[in-house]
């Protein structure tokens, strides 16, 4: 009796559980609940995110993947009312296309102590063209205030298979439930993929489904008369259900350098490996990257634009004629390019108007403009490939899969180095890529369909080289001259960060980056000599640099270019550190005294080195009679450290800072 007791209550307890993950079934005391119960300081949380994957079938167009999605959100704060809005894109290129309805939109607040519901209207959706191939539908949520729950049911519909979107279990809000469900026909066989720090449970279930459906005659001339009979028939078949199911996850916490976040945040995603129909030969998909990459180079949209070279052939003759090394033809190739072309800001790695389109009308999107750079530098006799990226954005190509990728460079192999090459951007060299193609590892292609794994991350440390010389007055203030030069990606990012701001512009930035210095006699040299350092000289004078008590004064060793504060605060960390490139810094001073003073206290020599040679940092001070002389350099040589050596990583920066803000100290003769 106990027995049954017990499991009715468990039955009742999983009802009334169940009832709570339904739209519609809002009550008082959320709409008054104040904070989230385990993150307080929560501008919102996802009460509940539910997903259904299903598979219909007509005889017309077979079998479409039906993604349902409920969704359950709490705003707190002010801060979090961007949850209630959302969009979701769809495809629209090809022959398969998608669909996106939204259903069931109501806001809920509490208007005189009773609930009230606000539904959203037509005019609050909104659809937008992305590019040739995607569209995107938003919502724009009525009535939004602080304490409101909104709540929302969209449909995707998809002629294409392949790929499910991934479900995420995680968000940068706190999600209390969870649940993935996918209801899998027999005939399709997916490869499941999750990422993350924290993973669902899991149910496996396999039921018997029918799917009634209505399919017209075949027409035989002569033999059929008047109008095809239309039949009714159904389909039997097995359906693997799996079911993904989290509580209680925390908030996903952004940290400094971080590629991207959403390579850590607890995911599942499934691609298509597998089709095995009755009585018919198995069709196998993206099994391996092998497959993957063959599958992409067949495409119409890649593999085909490659063989293209009618239209450039004159113009390719004529820049490469008289130059004879493979390195000459290759930067005259890539420089034309990119000043021929401009980027649309469109990514993917199929062409979207088409090689020959882009080079008439001088713009196109990545795959038009690095494809074409492949198939000049092939013209031009060199050994090129393209290379299939994932961006940083995009998140890190982990598993073989066709949407693991969504962008395009070019490569060159010269004698035994590979060189990497994307055209999209006009501040971008040989092995000097845009920010965003660092990211971890891309697929190289060849012709033959082999491919293979490159690492896109810079082995070679990139400087930025401080030469300052400075006199401190009998007031304290400091003035000097600066000259500052920058190497490879330094010398990249302040073309991308710089290159189009006023001069007035970027020394108010400067200023205001240094301690409110005073700026005279700028110069920038090699703004433009983009296969060049960049240098810039000026002229300063500081106010605030020294601090005089008594008949003292105090200042840190390199001024205003000391790290005043160690970037890595957290206690623990999940994610390794990704400083995107390795970087040199070196710091090379000289500090006049004024009369009357000698210096007292300095920092002494110091030498710290970081684990399995991932940086180290040296210092030196040297005093002469009324100069001191200080050499700081600080080097990361990896573009990654993996979050076990965090702590270490975190050690070596608290020296850091506390070695470049220990004072040197003058007393008063």
């Amino acid at each position: 009796m106990k027995k049954i007791i017990l499991s009715i209550m468990l039955l009742l307890s999983n009802f009334i559980l169940s009832q709570k993950k339904e739209l519609g079934k809002v009550t008082i005391e959320e709409l008054q609940e104040k904070a989230h119960s385990k993150e307080p300081d929560a501008v919102a949380a996802i009460i509940f995110k539910k997903g259904v994957v299903r598979f219909d079938y007509s005889q017309d167009s077979g079998f479409d993947m039906i993604t349902t999605i409920k969704v359950k959100i709490k705003i707190y704060k002010k801060e979090g009312y961007d949850y209630a809005n959302f969009s979701q894109r769809y495809y629209i290129g090809g022959n398969a296309k998608e669909t996106v309805n939204f259903s069931n939109a109501t806001t809920y607040n509490i208007v005189d102590g009773k609930i009230e519901k606000s539904k959203l209207k037509k005019e609050s959706i909104f659809d937008e063209k992305v590019n040739k191939f995607w569209n995107r539908k938003k919502i724009a949520m009525p009535n939004v205030k602080e304490g409101s729950i909104v709540e929302f049911e969209y449909e995707i519909k998809s002629e294409e298979i392949g790929t499910m979107e991934d479900w995420e279990f995680q968000s940068d809000i706190p999600v209390d439930y969870s649940e993935l469900a996918t209801y899998i026909p027999e005939y399709f066989v997916y490869n499941i993929s999750q990422r993350g720090y924290l993973f669902p449970k899991v149910e496996k279930d396999i039921r018997q489904r029918t799917i009634d459906y209505v399919y017209k005659e075949d027409f035989v001339p002569g033999l059929n008369t008047g109008t095809p009979k239309r039949i009714n028939s159904s389909l039997n078949f097995k359906e693997n259900l799996v079911t993904f199911v989290t509580t209680d996850f925390p908030s996903l916490k952004d940290e400094i350098f971080v590629n991207n976040i959403k390579n850590y945040i607890s995911s599942v995603s499934h691609e298509l490996s597998m089709v095995k129909f009755p009585e018919q030969p198995y069709k196998v998909f993206s099994t391996d990257w092998e497959s993957v990459t063959k599958t992409i180079y067949e495409n119409e949209y890649f593999g085909a634009e490659l063989d293209k070279t009618n239209y450039f052939e004159n113009d390719i003759n004529k820049l490469i004629e008289g130059l004879n090394t493979r390195e000459e033809k290759m930067i005259a190739i890539f420089n034309f390019v990119k000043s021929r072309l401009k980027w649309n800001e469109y990514f993917g790695y199929n062409c979207d108007i088409g090689v020959k389109k882009a080079y008439t009308e001088k713009i196109g999107n990545v795959a038009d403009i690095n494809l074409m750079l492949v198939a000049m530098l092939r013209y031009a006799g060199l050994d090129s490939n393209p290379i299939l990226v994932s961006t940083r954005l995009n998140g890190i190509a982990m598993f073989p899969n066709r949407n693991a990728f969504n962008y395009v460079i070019a490569s060159v192999k010269l004698d035994s180095e590979l060189i990497l090459l994307d055209a999209t951007d006009s501040n971008s060299i040989p092995n000097i890529l845009p920010i965003r193609d660092l990211n971890w590892y891309g697929r190289l292609i060849r012709k033959d369909g082999t491919s293979e794994s490159v690492d896109l991350m810079p082995k070679n440390n990139s400087s930025e080289n401080v030469n300052m010389i400075a006199t401190i007055d009998n007031q304290g203030q400091v003035a000097g001259q600066v000259r500052d030069q920058y190497f490879d990606y330094y010398a990249f990012q302040f073309r991308e960060s710089y290159g189009s701001l006023s001069l007035d512009s970027y020394l108010e930035k400067l200023e205001k980056k240094h301690s409110g210095l005073e700026i005279e006699n700028y110069e920038r040299i090699n703004e433009k000599e983009i296969y060049q350092p960049l240098a810039e000289k000026y002229s300063f004078k500081s106010n605030n640099a020294v601090e005089i008590i008594g008949d003292k004064m105090y200042f840190a060793p390199l001024l205003f270019f000391a790290l005043t504060e160690n970037p890595f605060k957290q206690d623990e960390r999940e994610y390794p550190v990704d400083f995107s490139y390795p970087t040199k810094d070196k710091f090379m001073i000289t500090l006049n005294i004024p009369d009357g003073y000698q210096v007292e206290t300095y920092p002494k020599e110091v030498a710290i080195a970081l684990p399995e040679g991932y940086g180290g940092f040296r210092f030196t001070c040297t005093v002469e009679e009324k100069k001191i002389q200080l050499v700081a350099s600080l080097n990361i040589n990896v573009a990654i450290i993996p979050s076990d050596d965090y702590d270490s990583l975190k050690e070596f920066f608290k020296k850091v800072v506390e070695k470049e803000n220990e004072k040197i100290v003058l007393k008063k003769i």
